[in-house]
């Protein structure tokens, strides 16, 4: 995995945006402004992933290279070390997951993206 692989999937995903709130090294990447991924591009390259919780500690208990998320909420995040030890596809699931869960998340009521359109 590297910056340009997990930055051309991220974008792919609908509704997707990226910016750099934080510092000129972090690129996140949101769902209707909401985080769902954010990645390094200085130094070792990793990615933070929201998680399911149960999910989160088995895919730690599971893979060296998953970790607590690192400055996130412990439960919810994880932060995986894309060292080649976790396939491509593998990452890009977790991806698509946090994804899912962020935009689950996005509030119904007012949503263009997340409701029918009203008449």
């Amino acid at each position: 995995m590297n910056l340009d692989k997990l930055r051309k999937f991220c974008l792919s995903l609908e509704y997707t945006s990226e910016d750099m709130p934080f510092d000129n090294e972090t690129l996140v990447f949101r769902v209707k402004n909401k985080i769902f991924a954010l990645t390094n591009i200085e130094g070792d390259f990793s990615v933070n992933l929201k998680c399911d919780p149960q999910k989160a500690l088995e895919l730690r208990a599971s893979y060296p290279a998953v970790e607590p998320g690192y400055h996130m909420n412990k439960t919810h995040w994880n932060t995986v070390y894309c060292d080649n030890s976790i396939e491509d596809e593998l990452i890009f699931e977790w991806i698509q997951h946090s994804y899912d869960l962020v935009f689950k998340s996005l509030p119904k009521k007012g949503c263009l993206i997340c409701s029918p359109k009203q008449i």
